[in-house]
C-alpha cells in the first residue's frame, strides 16, 4: 500500500461520505416526489411504476452519486486501511445523513439522533489516535 498523508486519507473519506450522503438524500427526495410505488403499479402496472423511477431527473442522479461513492470507496481503499476507511466513511455518512435530511428533506430529527450522531463522531476521533 503506497503510504499516504493525513490530508489525503481524510479527504478521500470525506468524498466517499460527501457523494454517499447526495446520494441517499437525491434518491429519498426523489422517491418521496413520485410517491407510492404499489398506487403508481396499481394505475399503471409494473412498466408504469418503473417508468416513473427511472424517468426522474432527481432519482437519476442520486443514483450517480450512489456510483461516485462506490468508486470513491475503491480508491479510498486502494489507499487507506479499510480498519480506517470503512468505519470513518460510514460514520460520517450517518452523521451527514441527519444533517442532511434536517436540512434538504425537513425532516423531524430528534434528540436522540443527535445524540447518535455526537457519540459517533466521537467513535471517529478515537479512530483517528
Amino acid at each position: 500500500m503506497i503510504p499516504t498523508t493525513t490530508f489525503e486519507t481524510w479527504a478521500t473519506i470525506v468524498a466517499v461520505a460527501v457523494t454517499a450522503i447526495a446520494g441517499d438524500v437525491l434518491t429519498a427526495g426523489a422517491m418521496r416526489r413520485i410517491g407510492d410505488l404499489d398506487i403508481i403499479r396499481a394505475k399503471s402496472g409494473l412498466p408504469g411504476a418503473i417508468k416513473a423511477v427511472v424517468t426522474d431527473s432527481m432519482f437519476l442522479l442520486g443514483v450517480l452519486c450512489m456510483a461516485l461513492s462506490f468508486f470513491s470507496l475503491l480508491f479510498t481503499l486502494s489507499k487507506v486501511d479499510v480498519s480506517l476507511a470503512a468505519p470513518a466513511s460510514a460514520s460520517l455518512t450517518f452523521i451527514g445523513n441527519a444533517v442532511a435530511a434536517k436540512l434538504f428533506l425537513h425532516e423531524n430529527v430528534d434528540r436522540r439522533r443527535w445524540f447518535a450522531a455526537l457519540f459517533v463522531c466521537a467513535g471517529v476521533v478515537l479512530l483517528t489516535r
